[in-house]
């Protein structure tokens, strides 16, 4: 039962591992061998004084919250429009200690998904539809089929990938990202059911209510019953045509 000066390298590393483990200094001390006394002072003199090391940090939990709270009224601005917001709110800090916080914060600078935009009656009445089905059994969402039509670009993608790329090349032809005013493209029609998914189908003119009946009617019935997915057929549909197509359930 040695003081902390005489505790072997063993002895520190089971102290350093239990303390870790937010053992007890009494259960530390057993596991040891030693005293629970050489625990406290080896626990108080080298394992504090080793958190202890380094440059304090140079700003203070209230600067970081006056920062996030700057980032979460502008989630869209660029780490510069930060940066000047938050040393005009009175931190004296540089661009690069503002990429710091911001990363030990859990921010990230990615590219944003792309929803449909909502507004509030919307959103409410999405949530209605939700809670309604709440509850729904797996045998009532067995005889649903959920439909959707998309654009596809052929020749560019719609969104805005990043590149990697050295210094110098920036106007690479390599490292450009070609646009035109009004890329080619196509509009294709599928569903998808717990019994599968449907064939796409490919749409050759703007999606109307006739030419969504022609889709539920060339299309979807025929591979409905191909697959006998149910006798009273369910099809949730995003835009809810008025379509005069008999044992349909448009659900919004």
């Amino acid at each position: 039962m040695g003081k902390t000066a005489d505790l072997t390298v063993v002895q520190t590393t089971i102290i350093d591992t239990l303390h870790k483990e937010e053992k007890s200094q009494k259960a530390i001390a057993k596991e040891a061998g030693c005293s629970q006394s050489a625990v406290s002072k080896y626990i108080n003199r080298v394992l504090r004084r080793r958190e202890e090391c380094g440059r304090k940090r140079c700003k203070s939990d209230r600067d970081d919250r006056s920062l996030e709270r700057i980032v979460k009224q502008g989630r869209f601005r660029n780490l510069g429009e930060l940066h000047k917001e938050w040393t005009e709110a009175g931190v004296s800090a540089s661009r690069t200690t503002t990429y710091r916080r911001l990363h030990d914060m859990g921010y990230s600078c990615r590219i944003p998904c792309v929803k449909p935009f909502l507004n509030q009656k919307q959103r409410q009445k999405r949530l209605c539809w939700a809670k309604e089905k709440q509850y729904w059994s797996i045998a009532q969402w067995s005889q649903v089929l959920f439909s959707d039509e998309s654009i596809f670009c052929i020749s560019f993608g719609n969104q805005g990938p990043r590149v990697w790329s050295k210094t110098g090349e920036a106007q690479k032809s390599s490292c450009l990202k070609s646009s035109v005013k009004f890329p080619q493209s196509v509009m294709v029609w599928g569903a998808m059911s717990s019994a599968g998914v449907d064939p796409l189908s490919f749409i050759k003119s703007t999606v109307n209510a006739a030419v969504y009946q022609e889709i539920l009617e060339h299309f979807m019935l025929p591979a409905a019953e191909l697959k006998i997915l149910f006798s009273s057929r369910i099809w949730h549909l995003p835009t809810q045509p008025k379509l005069p197509v008999p044992g349909l359930i448009a659900m919004e």
